[in-house]
């Protein structure tokens, strides 16, 4: 199938990846997670050990975890359910690897000092980065619904800093966004611990 764009003439699709990312919070107050990876080759394509057809998987690959309400990993499983290799699957057995780690700063570098590289699969650590972002907006949801942060905006008390302070450019230092949610006159300087106040960080 092809389309126009821009001033570049006819273009013709040759891939695409699709990632979906999803967060439930449990009876028990732990939050499931899935998250789905597929690449799909529009017309077909030869690979070293298999032919995919038009339409067909490269890779269909699912990584499962569950999370307390410290943002701690209580189980990971990674899934190769369409890989483009009879060895793949291999790839999938470090990630259980994962489980104790917190979401939060630092918890890049040590997910990748374990299945990183040569250890792990290179589409299945990828898709540690929007599975661990959607953890953190999930359980944000979940606090949203006991805030009404319109009205904390009109308080007057001492809060802590915001965790979304100079993440972004939106919310740096210096701007808008900031002077508002955070007033000179409101700040103490502190920042809430693991699991309260603000949306933790990935990092």
């Amino acid at each position: 199938m092809s389309d126009t764009a821009g001033t570049g003439g006819a273009r013709r699709l040759l891939h695409t990846r699709e990632v979906v990312c999803q967060g439930w919070v449990r009876e028990d107050g732990l939050f499931d997670f899935e998250a789905r990876l597929r690449d799909i080759s529009a017309d077909g394509t030869d690979l070293y050990f298999k032919q995919v057809d038009a339409g067909g998987l490269l890779h269909g690959l699912r990584l499962t975890m569950t999370i307390d309400a410290d943002m701690q990993i209580v189980h990971m499983q990674a899934h190769s359910d369409t890989v483009p290799t009879p060895w793949c699957s291999e790839s999938s057995k470090p990630y259980d690897q994962l489980v104790g780690l917190r979401i939060g700063p630092g918890f890049t570098q040590l997910m990748k000092e374990r299945v990183g590289g040569r250890k792990g699969c290179t589409h299945l650590t990828e898709l540690i980065g929007p599975l661990a972002t959607t953890a953190v907006q999930t359980v944000m949801a979940l606090r949203r619904e006991t805030r009404d942060m319109a009205a904390e905006l009109q308080g007057s008390d001492p809060m802590p800093r915001p965790m979304v302070y100079d993440t972004c450019h939106t919310y740096r230092a210096q701007g808008q966004a900031i002077q508002v949610i955070w007033p000179e006159h409101r700040r103490t300087g502190e920042t809430p611990p693991p699991g309260v106040g603000g949306a933790p960080r990935v990092a």
